[in-house]
């Protein structure tokens, strides 16, 4: 199964994602703040077929930082965004190739969304 790593605060949101993409077939690592999400993607990033986040992730690196990093250490790495404040600034701070959905979303967006992510990267990689 596809694992991907999941960066979000918010407990009940953490849930229902978790129900929704485990439900599709995906495999998922939970981290619910940007310093923690940093550490396991250097420690174990090419485990993951994508990262999804949240933008606004409480003291530390935000979710615009967490991509970044990612991106710096796996240039090919799907990346979404969640954000109920902060869709206005995906142009402005988001990676190439990301995708933004605004909070609140119906979880088949997330399924949707995440996984057109992850065919697109493995068309451009093949």
């Amino acid at each position: 199964m596809p694992v991907l790593l999941v960066v979000e605060d918010e407990t009940l949101l953490h849930i229902a994602i978790e129900d929704e993409l485990a439900d599709a077939g995906y495999d998922l690592v939970f981290i619910s703040n940007g310093t923690r999400a940093i550490e396991e993607l250097h420690a174990n990033g090419q485990r993951f077929k994508a990262l999804i986040t949240d933008i606004r992730l409480g003291p530390g690196p935000n979710g615009w930082e967490v991509a970044h990093r990612a991106r710096e250490r796996l240039p090919s790495l799907p990346v979404l965004y969640m954000s109920g404040d902060s869709a206005s600034e995906w142009a402005a701070n988001g990676v190439p190739n990301s995708v933004m959905v605004s909070k609140p979303f119906a979880m088949s967006q997330l399924v949707t969304a995440i996984s057109q992510l992850i065919t697109e990267a493995d068309m451009r990689s093949a």
